[in-house]
């Protein structure tokens, strides 16, 4: 198969070329920091971002979003969303 954009610069904003399910942990993070988040059924999500001191609650996420954060952690308490999947 050819990839046209092969030798294209990777990009936050250029589509994902990698998807990772997400499993919500409270103490370990994310193993690559991802360029955002699908949500396969809404829900809350409780999140660190990479640059962030502390956690914060998007609630009432609809399923089928991508919510565009990038994320050190998805923590299990207090995530009600499920079907979570990393974009890279």
């Amino acid at each position: 198969m050819a990839d046209q954009f092969s030798n294209s610069a990777d990009q936050v904003s250029a589509p994902a070329t990698r998807a990772v399910a997400v499993v919500p942990h409270d103490t370990n993070g994310l193993s690559d920091v991802p360029k955002a988040l699908y949500v396969g059924t809404g829900g809350n999500i409780t999140l660190r971002g990479v640059g962030g001191g502390a956690d914060v609650v998007f609630r009432n996420v609809a399923g089928g979003s991508v919510l565009p954060v990038r994320a050190a952690f998805v923590r299990a308490t207090g995530t009600s969303a499920a079907d979570l999947i990393a974009l890279y």
